[in-house]
């Protein structure tokens, strides 16, 4: 479970967990005037520590802004699927009214975990809300490895799974002007308990957007299988329910954890931007 830290271990931001599975905010500091040094230091230790930070009091960044910012995690990724801002594909237009076919991010997943190399973090300002509800849940996957019986984690070790992305980007974004005819969506093999290749720790890698079957066990053994680990995953036990306010940041990390937005909100309107930082594959550390 997550292991809160003392707020005067940092010098330069106030971060206050909010679960004890994972989860974090943090004040006293605005992403879109920069940040130094020190405090990007500060940000990534929370980062990992936490798994997700919730950044208030806000100001509306930029998509010059927003880009700097996550680059200084890495390169950043470009969504197969989804719109972009014009000129810039690494800002992915988060935009659910009245008229959309389907929300961003509904149901639990993990950012493109169809691609060979998924993303490592997901960085979204949310810059119109509905008058209410659009909260967004994130669930912790070290939490969901540690919950589960010695058998189950022997048995689960060393299995992979396949990871599809046809099923769910096809046409997706045709009320927005996406035409993917010809396209061909990515999909991929990934173990199905990774390591974090920072914090060395063990985490779930299947979710139930992606994730399409247990390559090692029958057909039906990996239905069954998914299905339970699945149900599993979303037990609000491992879970954080975030509530929005208007320019809040969220930055998350896609290789411990699930999130899930929620559409319930129709026919009021959510706006933002998004940005996602590239990871690498995938690997299991015995």
């Amino acid at each position: 479970m997550n292991s809160p830290v003392p707020a005067d271990s940092y010098a330069l931001i106030d971060v206050r967990p909010v679960s004890p599975a994972l989860g974090a905010e943090v004040r006293g500091v605005d992403l879109a005037r920069g940040v130094s040094d020190a405090e990007f230091a500060e940000i990534r230790r929370a980062f990992l520590e936490n798994q997700v930070l919730f950044f208030k009091e806000q100001s509306t960044m930029t998509p010059e802004a927003q880009i700097a910012f996550a680059r200084r995690f890495g390169d950043l990724h470009v969504h197969p699927a989804a719109p972009h801002l014009e000129g810039m594909p690494e800002v992915f237009v988060i935009h659910t009214h009245e008229k959309s076919k389907v929300a961003n991010g509904g149901g639990w997943h993990s950012d493109v975990s169809c691609d060979d190399e998924p993303p490592a973090a997901t960085m979204l300002q949310i810059h119109v809300l509905p008058p209410s509800g659009g909260d967004t849940l994130f669930a912790s996957m070290y939490a969901a490895w540690e919950a589960l019986s010695e058998p189950m984690r022997t048995m689960l070790l060393g299995l992979t799974a396949r990871h599809e992305s046809e099923h769910v980007y096809r046409g997706r974004y045709s009320d927005r002007g996406v035409d993917d005819t010809g396209r061909k969506y990515p999909e991929a093999v990934h173990p199905v308990v990774r390591t974090h290749p920072e914090t060395g720790r063990k985490a779930l890698y299947v979710n139930a957007g992606f994730t399409t079957r247990i390559n090692e066990l029958t057909s039906a053994e990996s239905k069954n299988t998914l299905g339970f680990l699945f149900k599993h995953c979303a037990d609000p036990m491992f879970q954080v329910r975030f509530r929005w306010e208007r320019n809040d940041v969220a930055l998350w990390d896609n290789r411990c954890l699930q999130h899930h937005a929620l559409w319930d909100y129709w026919p009021n309107e959510r706006k933002g931007h998004r940005v996602t930082i590239k990871g690498d594959r995938p690997f299991l550390k015995t």
